[in-house]
C-alpha cells in the first residue's frame, strides 16, 4: 500500500555534479536527511550530461555512421544513421550501461543505509531516460522507425536487470520524459503520425514494465541545455494534459509526477492550469520551483502563487542539477529544505 504523502517532501530529479555516487548520498543524507523519500545517485561521472554518453554506444554499433552536425538542432550533436536500412529485427545493442551503473550504486547505498548514513525509509532512486529520447535524438529522422523498438528492448532488459539486482522495496523508477514534451508542443517532429496518442501509449508501456511494489515517478521537462528550456512554456497545460492522460490510462499506482516552473513565472496564469490535474490519492506533485539564482525569496515567490491553485505538493529544481558548479550544491540543497519545512 501506498504511504500517505504529506506535503512537505523534496525531489532530486536526478544529476548532480560530484565526483561519486557516495559524495551525492553523503551530501543528499546529511542536507536533507528525511524530507528526502527518494535518492538518487547523481548520475557521477560519464552520466551526468543526461543521456548524452549514449551517442558514443550509438555512433560505435557497427550498423550506424556519423553524420554532420545540424547547428539548427537544440542539442547541436552529431548524428547517426544506418549504414543499411532493413527491419529492426536486424538491429540488437548490447549494454547501454544503465543496469551496471545501477547496480554499482546501489551497492554504496546499501552499505551506507546499513551505516546510519542514509534514512531507513529512503528508496534508491533510478532516473532513466524514456527510449525515445535518445532515438529522437541521436538518430537521423528516416531511421527512427526502425532504431527505436530494439533500443527500447534493450532498455528495458537493462531495466528488468535492476529491478532483479535491488529489493523492490528499497526501488524506484523513474522516466524522464524531455523529449516527449518538445514533440508535445510541436517543436520537433516525431516518426509517428499521432504525436498525443504515441506519446502517451510510450509512457504507459513504460510504466507497465514496473512492477507495482517498485515506485514509479515520471519527471516532466522542458530540457536543460545551457540552462535553457528547448521552448519557455506557456502555462501548465501540456504538462497537465500528458499526466492527466497517463494517470486515466496506466493501471498501477503513480508515486510521484514532477512539473517544472521558470524562474520568471510567479503568475496565477502560469499555474491555473493545475486546477484541472487529475491526480490520484497516491500521487505525490513535485513543482520544479527551486532556482538558485534568485533564492530562496524567489523561491517562496513562486510557491505562494502556486498554492493559490494547489494546496498541496513537493519542491524541486525544474531539471538536474548535472549542469551547475558542483561548489553551489549544497546551498542549493540548503534551500530546497528551508522552503520544504516551511510547506510542512
Amino acid at each position: 500500500m501506498a504511504m500517505a504523502w504529506q506535503p512537505c517532501g523534496i525531489l532530486l530529479v536526478g544529476s548532480v555534479p560530484f565526483g561519486s555516487a557516495e559524495e551525492v548520498f553523503r551530501t543528499a543524507s546529511t542536507v536533507l536527511g528525511t524530507r528526502l523519500r527518494r535518492m538518487p545517485d547523481g548520475e557521477t561521472g560519464e552520466r551526468i550530461n543526461w543521456i548524452t554518453w549514449q551517442r558514443s554506444i550509438l555512433a560505435t554499433h557497427p550498423q550506424f555512421e556519423t553524420v554532420p552536425v545540424d547547428p539548427n538542432t537544440y542539442a547541436a550533436l552529431p548524428r547517426v544513421k544506418l549504414r543499411s536500412r532493413g527491419s529492426s529485427d536486424a538491429i540488437t545493442f548490447g549494454p547501454l550501461g544503465y543496469a551496471e551503473a545501477a547496480r554499482a550504486s546501489y551497492a554504496v547505498f546499501s552499505r551506507l543505509k546499513q551505516g546510519g548514513v542514509i534514512p531507513t525509509g529512503c528508496r534508491f532512486q533510478v532516473s532513466l531516460p524514456t527510449p525515445l529520447a535518445p532515438v529522437n535524438v541521436f538518430v537521423v529522422p528516416e531511421d527512427q522507425a526502425v532504431v527505436e523498438p530494439p533500443y527500447e528492448a534493450r532498455l528495458l532488459t537493462e531495466l528488468d536487470e535492476i529491478m532483479a539486482a535491488i529489493p523492490h522495496r528499497e526501488l524506484a523508477i523513474q522516466w524522464d520524459v524531455a523529449v516527449e514534451m518538445a514533440l508535445w508542443e510541436g517543436l520537433w517532429r516525431p516518426h509517428f503520425a499521432d504525436v498525443k496518442r504515441g506519446i502517451v501509449e510510450r509512457l504507459v508501456r513504460l510504466g507497465r514494465r514496473v512492477p507495482t511494489d517498485v515506485e514509479l515517478g515520471y519527471h516532466l521537462c522542458y530540457g536543460d541545455r545551457q540552462h535553457r528550456h528547448f521552448k519557455q512554456p506557456v502555462d501548465t497545460t501540456n504538462v497537465v494534459e500528458v499526466a492527466n492522460a497517463i494517470s486515466a490510462t496506466l493501471e498501477r499506482p503513480i508515486s510521484w509526477i514532477h512539473m517544472p516552473v521558470p524562474r520568471n513565472r510567479n503568475d496565477d496564469t502560469y499555474f491555473a492550469p493545475l486546477r484541472t490535474l487529475q491526480r490520484r490519492p497516491e500521487t505525490e506533485l513535485y513543482l520544479g520551483l527551486v532556482h538558485f539564482t534568485d533564492g530562496v525569496a524567489g523561491t517562496r515567490q513562486r510557491i505562494e502563487a502556486a498554492q493559490r491553485v494547489i494546496a498541496e505538493f513537493g519542491v524541486a529544481t525544474e531539471c538536474g542539477l548535472g549542469r551547475r558548479p558542483p561548489e553551489t550544491i549544497p546551498a542549493l540543497l540548503r534551500m530546497h529544505a528551508e522552503v520544504a519545512d516551511q510547506l510542512s
